[in-house]
């Protein structure tokens, strides 16, 4: 039991504090994926912002080079968790439990399909919580994340240092 708790201490160094070129461009690719997102749902009268979104930002322009940061990731993690919240939601109406399970289900999902996008988790919790109709998975799910990917690629490559994706599929 001692050494249980003894896990929970931690034990290893911050992280080095990123360059503030890293940071500025982390921001700005931050800002101008959310201007896309929220500025199309302006123009075209369409609900294409998720929660969620601004977590997949932190990711794609913070940690490109992750795995949770592709494009394989982004797209198929949001999908998949709105999916699954959607369908549970469906089956079993707006609960504690199955809001739990979807979630879970998510998780589990992503890992199998190697698709794991953390943002995505939080989708069930949303629909469970929002309760929109099955065009959610479109709307703002699918084309929103479609739409970060794009910018992502555009302006993560844009600086000599950058390169995004690492892979599609």
């Amino acid at each position: 039991m001692q050494n249980y708790f003894k896990k929970m201490r931690g034990g290893s160094a911050l992280p080095a504090r990123p360059a503030l070129r890293h940071v500025a461009l982390s921001w700005l690719g931050g800002f101008l994926a959310i201007t896309a997102v929220a500025g199309l749902t302006d123009i075209a009268h369409l609900p294409l912002v998720l929660g969620s979104f601004g977590a997949t930002c932190v990711l794609v322009f913070g940690f490109p080079e992750s795995p949770f940061s592709q494009p394989r990731n982004v797209i198929g993690g949001h999908f998949l968790a709105s999916l699954v919240g959607l369908l549970f939601l469906t089956l079993f109406g707006a609960h504690w439990w199955s809001m739990a399970l979807a979630v879970g289900t998510s998780i589990a999902l992503m890992q199998l399909t190697r698709t794991v996008h953390p943002p995505a988790g939080s989708n069930p919790v949303i629909v469970m919580l929002a309760a929109p109709a099955w065009g959610f998975l479109l709307m703002p799910t699918l084309i929103g994340a479609v739409v970060i990917v794009l910018v992502a690629v555009i302006f993560n490559n844009l600086p000599q240092e950058r390169s995004y994706p690492k892979y599609w599929l």
